[in-house]
């Protein structure tokens, strides 16, 4: 594990930015996991840069969302296919068939999770780099915290505290959305790399709980520490009680 120190979400944005545009480069054809929230905005806006300047093609990267909301159209504003469309995917050169994105409004959503399933596990090696940020209770994707780790993709209800983190992006608690769907553990577990991005004090407790506390399904995001290749990009705040507590782990 490699825990990279930035002082602020620019910094962070710009160094997560370089790791993926330093695998797009090395490997052009990358198969690459993405997540959404206001994390990795930032990111997605550096990588938009670089792709404007030529220093990086995105023409036979493939990419695999994380998850979506069951309800939402690809067209509604709040839905993770627009987020992916309005701050990546269509202001670069990617080829839209090599983007797979959970269709949330599907009629049958057991046959959606099984069929992207199948999608990921038909990945030879794995995914190349799987992007994740955290949410306050530490869920990763929308696993959210539960008794034990589901490994394949799945339909989760929401926990309480995760849709009222949610709501200030749909303005009301009560258009969020109460269930989604989410790519399980194994896939994220069998990337070759993870970038784990995170921002913000009032993340910091969690993100030491994460990175060092019991591997325990009630705190998701610990499972990364049983990852081969991890990297944390986190900024002052979030690093907050990390630095207190392992100053000697932090880059």
């Amino acid at each position: 594990m490699n825990i990279i120190f930035c002082e602020d979400y620019e910094e962070m944005s710009r160094k997560a930015a370089a790791i993926i545009a330093s695998q797009i480069i090395l490997k052009p054809d990358s198969v690459l996991g993405l997540a959404t929230g206001s994390t990795p905005i930032g990111l997605y806006e550096e990588l938009v840069s670089k792709y404007n300047t030529g220093e990086i093609s995105f023409s036979r990267v493939q990419t695999y969302n994380l998850d979506e909301y069951i309800g939402l159209a690809p067209t509604h504003d709040q839905s993770y296919a627009y987020f992916m469309n309005h701050y990546l995917l269509g202001k670069i050169d990617i080829d839209m068939s090599n983007t797979h994105l959970l269709f949330g409004m599907a009629k049958d959503i057991d046959q959606e999770c099984q069929n992207y399933t199948s999608k990921l596990s038909s990945i030879v090696g794995g995914l190349d780099f799987q992007i994740l940020g955290m949410g306050h209770n530490g869920h990763i994707g929308f696993n959210e915290p539960d008794s034990k780790f589901i490994l394949d993709t799945h339909c989760i209800e929401l926990t309480d505290e995760t849709i009222q983190a949610n709501s200030r992006f749909f303005g009301d608690t009560d258009l969020v959305p109460k269930r989604a769907i989410t790519m399980g553990i194994r896939p994220i577990m069998n990337a070759k790399q993870i970038l784990f991005i995170v921002n913000g004090s009032d993340k910091a407790e969690m993100l030491e709980r994460a990175l060092f506390g019991d591997v325990t399904p009630s705190v998701p995001a610990s499972i990364l520490q049983m990852h081969r290749s991890l990297t944390v990009v986190a900024d002052r705040e979030a690093l907050r009680v990390v630095e207190q507590l392992h100053p000697e782990q932090i880059y």
